[in-house]
């Protein structure tokens, strides 16, 4: 197929399935298929709802639904400028190498950019070497010397006592 056999678009409410089955995709091919727990309600509440978390675009093909990004805005101090942070990537794996995944990633570059943020970022899991080899392709570089941390559960819940 050619790459311009499938088309981008924001996500509706009635989407909110459909992200929740690509999340869950997701979650099974990076190995934590037991850690997910995509919720098309709560996907629908906070991507469409009155106080709006996160955004998402979508990629079709042929009427299905193959791939997604779910971003939403940071805000670097160093820079004074709001940052777009990549949550999630994923293109169904039969549809990859058809352009998709650098169509979601130029479509949120020009996003980014017409937003007047001065970064993206996204993490990467350092198994990923597929993915690696994608984004440093397309320029992207990893952040040395930096390590994430994560606040989370039963953590999460004492700390905010």
């Amino acid at each position: 197929m050619s790459k311009a056999s499938f088309t981008l678009r924001g996500a509706r409410p009635s989407d909110a399935n459909a992200i929740a089955s690509l999340i869950r995709a997701l979650a099974e091919y990076e190995r934590q298929p037991e850690d997910c727990h995509a919720d098309p309600k709560l996907l629908e509440e906070h991507l469409f709802g009155e106080k709006r978390f996160a955004e998402v675009i979508l990629a079709e093909m042929g009427g299905e639904t193959v791939g997604f990004a779910l971003f939403f805005h940071n805000y670097s101090t160093w820079l004074t400028r709001p940052g777009l942070y990549l949550e999630d990537l994923f293109v169904m794996p039969a549809c990859r190498g058809l352009g998709i995944g650098e169509a979601l990633l130029t479509h949120l570059a020009r996003l980014a950019a017409s937003r007047g943020c001065g970064r993206m970022e996204w993490s990467v899991l350092t198994w990923n070497e597929p993915a690696i080899r994608f984004y440093r392709r397309l320029g992207a570089v990893p952040m040395e010397g930096w390590q994430v941390y994560r606040l989370a559960g039963d953590a999460l819940a004492r700390l905010g006592r």
